[in-house]
């Protein structure tokens, strides 16, 4: 995995050795020697993370990291502060600042590549929901979600995983009235509650008596329901090979032991914020397909999808399928209900329409506003003679019961027409649409209020 790195360093000898480790591991390295340098370069080019000093002259790290963070611009870019300084207060003043990590000099390999790869990961998945949103963005299809930091951490919820009692305990005295944390000694149980428990972040020990960290770790990222939980674990200053491996697996963040409570809430705050950030951008993601496949007035699917889906069924269709048969509906003089009464009456009358259509077939079939008053339900596995029958029953009970509009006060008498056709072997899904509304204008022209069947 190749990506661009700033370093930022006003000591030449570090900018070359860093510089140096990066480019052997095909990294994209770019330089600068101090803060308002490293600023101005993040707004012209922007690299994928960032290696930043904290000791620097004119501007330190911590300033430059807070700045990076308050620019919408490059608020994503992911930072990691690489210092002499090793005191726990300093790490947390790094993360309180916006850091994503915090390496300490002189830096160990192991952990500089695990943690460079792994950022570069989430940054990668990050700026792709990112993309998409913006798209959905400029159709004005979803709300903006804003900053990752900007996102509310209140009633998170945390599983603990650690068998150690007096750490557990801890680690629930430090969250305690913050977030709703869950203690869980046994590998086994606590999988089984991250699957159905919509945690917000998992704490794990590496040292399980009872289990293997580094296993439940990867359990947690094999499975579906559990693999964009961020997990954090807790390891021991000399065990750096698998805490390597575990940045590898997908672990989020790490702390060493033995844990600072401050340093622990910073981290954890830190997380929960990038989780939510990800499920907001995931639910905006699907809401916008869910509208681009969807028809607004009626909550139809829209003739768009029905073209795709009626065009996968047949490509999946063979000499062992019972049947594909297609129905075109037209709400009977719907212009006249428009000119008459108006088109908020006719959108009432087009989602009254649209809601029988749907309640009168099987959940199965695809339902779907081909366009204007026109209407197209698709039937996989069903015999023509079965289409017609639903045809009928639908046509009857749109014209039976009165369509009630205006808040009740008018009731308005509606019919419909139907075409039915069937699908044959090697027919395209638009020769067989073709089909069906060829009928649909038989029935028309018969009179209306009627079905017809595609000869």
């Amino acid at each position: 995995m190749s990506a661009r790195i700033l370093v930022v360093d006003d000591i030449l000898p570090n900018v070359k050795l860093l510089e140096a480790k990066l480019t052997a591991e095909y990294f994209d390295v770019m330089v600068a020697h101090d803060g308002f340098q490293a600023l101005d370069l993040v707004q012209k080019d922007q690299p994928d993370l960032i290696l930043l000093d904290v000791m620097m002259p004119g501007m330190d790290g911590f300033e430059v990291c807070r700045r990076l963070k308050a620019d919408p611009k490059v608020t994503h870019i992911p930072v990691v502060m690489v210092t002499a300084l090793s005191e726990s207060a300093d790490r947390v003043h790094g993360l309180e600042a916006g850091a994503d990590d915090f390496l300490t000099k002189p830096v160990d390999d192991i952990a500089l590549f695990a943690r460079v790869r792994s950022l570069v990961r989430l940054k990668m998945m990050m700026d792709e929901l990112r993309l998409r949103e913006q798209t959905s963005n400029n159709f004005a299809m979803v709300d903006p979600v804003g900053s990752e930091i900007e996102q509310d951490v209140r009633a998170a919820r945390i599983l603990v995983v650690e068998d150690v009692k007096a750490v557990a305990d801890r680690i629930v005295a430090a969250c305690d009235g913050a977030y709703q944390v869950t203690v869980e000694p046994a590998v086994s149980e606590a999988l089984a509650l991250a699957r159905g428990g919509d945690f917000d972040l998992v704490i794990t020990s590496l040292n399980l008596n009872g289990g293997d960290g580094l296993r439940f770790c990867s359990q947690l990222r094999a499975v579906e329901e559990t693999r964009q939980i961020p997990i954090l674990i807790l390891v021991e200053e000399t065990d750096r090979k698998r805490l390597a491996k575990g940045l590898e697996l997908g672990v989020s963040d790490y702390l060493l032991r033995p844990v600072d409570r401050n340093e622990l809430l910073a981290r954890v705050k830190t997380q929960i914020r990038r989780k939510r950030y990800q499920d907001r951008l995931h639910a905006n993601f699907h809401r916008s397909m869910t509208m681009a496949v969807t028809d607004a007035l009626t909550g139809l699917f829209n003739r768009r999808y029905m073209t795709g889906h009626l065009e996968t069924l047949i490509a999946r269709a063979g000499p062992g399928v019972r049947g594909l048969s297609l129905l075109v509906l037209d709400i009977d003089h719907f212009k006249a209900v428009n000119d008459t009464h108006g088109h908020a009456v006719g959108d009432e009358v087009l989602r009254e329409f649209g809601g029988r259509v749907s309640r009168s077939v099987r959940g199965i079939d695809l339902a779907c506003r081909y366009g204007g008053e026109e209407f197209v339900v698709v039937m996989p596995e069903t015999e023509l003679a079965v289409a017609r029958k639903v045809a009928e029953r639908l046509c009857r009970h749109v014209a039976e019961e009165a369509f009630i509009v205006k808040g009740g006060d008018l009731a308005l008498p509606i019919t419909c027409s139907v075409g039915v056709a069937a699908w044959r072997p090697e027919e395209t899904g638009e020769a067989l649409l073709k089909r069906a509304d060829d009928a649909l204008y038989v029935a028309k022209r018969e009179g209306r209020n009627r079905v017809t069947v595609a000869a």
